[in-house]
């Protein structure tokens, strides 16, 4: 796991990306994936947004992330949280017990593991029958706003490769990580962003220019062009798809 990806982005990150839908997690209780007994890890939890949104449903769960900067935003959130313990660990040494836990989460992150040794991981931590998410609010390239939004990074982000760091999201895919049959379910996750909010998701991402960097300015005028372009009453829709991989390695 790549723990640089986003020095300095965890007060943006924090603030600007998106949560997830509240039909996502009455699935996982309505399918047993989840219950008020749960020992989750949340693996790559970052800034803490998949944490949070989780820790209503479970009994424990514990967030494991590398990134100082963006554990030290999240642990801001988990003094109001008594069931979510932050964890100094990695997607390849969580630094938990060996079948420690009944379900492993990795929101927003599974594209920066190194997949094999995440597996062993899983394995090793999983009690046995237990299960894995992997999730990402992806954004709906259906949308105008957001294929000319990708045009931009292309001009402006060297690292840009599209969703999710150019992550492959068809079942097939996923196929080498899951053992057997595993399930994909996908909700709708549409937001409204102001310009504001807009700008700030746009640089919450990994492959965006800090303010110290060349291009910055050049790139936030351009997201704001775009913003304009699409502005009505002083938001623009954003639309997000939830893709969900759950299942057993």
């Amino acid at each position: 796991m790549n723990e640089h990806k986003f020095d300095q982005k965890g007060g943006i990150y924090s603030k600007a990306r998106p949560s997830y839908p509240d039909e996502l997690f009455a699935y996982l209780k309505e399918h047993d994936f989840i219950s008020e007994s749960t020992v989750a890890a949340d693996i790559g939890s970052g800034t803490g947004i998949f944490s949070e949104k989780l820790c209503p449903y479970v009994s424990r769960i514990f967030a494991i992330e590398p990134n100082s900067d963006m554990r030290a935003v999240a642990e801001e959130k988990y003094a109001a949280h008594k069931n979510i313990i932050s964890v100094n660990g990695s997607a390849e040494n969580t630094k938990l017990s060996d079948k420690s836990v009944d379900f492993i989460t990795a929101a927003q992150a599974f594209h920066w593991f190194d997949r094999q040794s995440f597996k062993a991981e899983c394995r090793r931590i999983l009690k046995d029958n237990g299960n894995i998410l992997l999730v990402w609010n992806d954004r709906d390239t259906e949308s105008e706003l957001i294929r000319e939004n990708y045009d931009i990074n292309r001009r402006f982000c060297p690292n840009f490769k599209g969703s999710s760091n150019g992550i492959d999201f068809s079942k097939e895919a996923f196929a080498d990580f899951f053992e057997g049959d595993f399930i994909v379910v996908e909700f709708g996750n549409d937001l409204i962003y102001d310009e504001n909010a807009f700008v700030s998701r746009c640089l919450s991402s990994s492959y965006a220019p800090n303010p110290d960097e060349k291009n910055y300015n050049e790139y936030v005028a351009d997201l704001q062009k775009l913003f304009k372009k699409y502005n009505q009453n002083d938001t623009v829709p954003y639309p997000y798809i939830t893709r969900c991989y759950i299942g057993k390695v």
